[in-house]
C-alpha cells in the first residue's frame, strides 16, 4: 500500500534524525514518498534527493515557515516548489537572521535567571535553523530542567517568563513566496489552532491545502478540516510531524497521505 508522510524534521531544524537517516528509516518502515519539512530552512536537500533516490523513495521538496496572522503563530507548509528560487532562499535566510537575534534575547533572559547558555554552545548544535528546542536541550544539560515540556511551561514558551516573540513575518508574504517558487502553501496543523473566527479569516488567504491528517489524531477527529478542504476546493495534505527521539510518542508515518494525494501535491519528482 503506498503511503507518504509529508511532514517530519531532521537535524537541520529540531528533528535528531539526519536527513540519510530519516530517508533510510522512511524505506524500512515501508513508506513509498515522504518529505523533509524543517522549520524555516530547506538545507535537507542539499543532500536528500540523491539519497532519496538510491532507495526508490519518491521525494517532494517541502518546508514549515513560521508566520504571523493577526498576532497568532501560524505554520504553513510549503510543498513542491523550486528549491533554487531566489525567494525561497531570501525567506529562509531572513528566517535565519530572525531566529539568530531571537535566540540571543531568550539567552539573555535565561541568564538574568541564573541559567546560562553561551551563544557559542548553542550555535555549535550545527549547521541548522536553530530554535527554542535546541535551547530547552541545552537547559536539559545543564540541570537547570529536567524535560522539554518543563522548559516551554515555565520558561521559554509562548508567554512564558523567558519568552521573546522575535521579528515575524506575515502569513501573506509567505504564501506569496511560496508561489513565487513555484511551490504550493498549506495551512500546517489547524487541529493545534484556537482563535475560530481568526481562522475563518486566515482560510481567506490564498492557501493551496490545508494540512488534514496531522500526527496521532483520529479520523474523527480530523473530519472537520477534511470538510472544509472539500468545501473550498483546497487540496489535501497529511504528516506525523515527526522529530525523532525528542518527541519519542510520534512515529514516522502515523499520519500520511495515499498515492492520488501525493500526486496532487508534487509534480517536480
Amino acid at each position: 500500500m503506498f503511503r507518504a508522510d509529508l511532514h517530519c524534521h531532521s537535524t537541520f531544524s529540531d528533528g535528531t534524525m539526519t536527513p540519510e537517516q530519516l530517508l533510510l528509516h522512511a524505506k524500512e518502515i515501508g513508506l513509498s514518498g515522504i518529505s523533509i519539512t524543517d522549520h524555516d530552512t530547506i538545507e535537507a536537500y542539499t543532500v536528500a534527493p540523491a539519497i532519496a533516490k538510491e532507495l526508490s523513495l519518491l521525494l517532494g521538496s517541502g518546508v514549515e515557515f513560521s508566520s504571523i496572522f493577526q498576532g497568532l503563530s501560524i505554520h504553513i507548509l510549503g510543498y513542491d516548489f523550486d528549491l533554487d528560487n531566489p525567494a525561497i532562499l531570501e525567506l529562509c535566510e531572513r528566517h535565519r537572521h530572525r531566529r539568530y537575534e531571537r535566540n540571543k534575547a531568550i539567552l539573555e533572559r535565561l541568564s538574568r535567571l541564573s541559567m546560562p547558555i553561551q551563544e557559542e554552545e548553542l550555535m555549535s548544535m550545527g549547521e541548522r535553523s536553530i530554535g527554542r528546542p535546541h535551547i530547552a536541550l541545552l537547559m536539559i544539560k545543564k540541570g537547570y530542567v529536567s524535560t522539554i515540556r518543563e522548559a516551554f511551561n515555565t520558561y521559554i514558551g509562548d508567554g512564558k517568563l523567558c519568552f521573546v516573540p522575535g521579528e515575524g513575518i506575515s502569513s501573506e508574504e509567505t504564501i506569496a513566496v511560496i508561489h513565487k517558487g513555484g511551490g504550493k502553501a498549506f495551512l500546517a496543523h489547524p487541529h493545534l489552532l484556537g482563535h475560530a473566527n481568526k481562522i475563518k479569516q486566515l482560510l481567506n488567504l490564498p492557501f493551496d491545502g490545508i494540512e488534514c491528517h496531522y500526527g496521532r489524531f483520529s479520523a474523527e477527529q480530523e473530519k472537520r478540516w477534511v470538510k472544509i478542504a472539500h468545501e473550498k476546493g483546497l487540496l489535501i495534505s497529511g504528516g506525523s510531524d515527526f522529530h525523532g527521539s525528542v518527541k519519542e510518542f510520534i512515529h514516522l508515518g502515523c499520519s500520511w497521505v495515499d498515492e492520488e494525494t501525493f500526486h496532487k501535491i508534487f509534480q517536480r519528482q
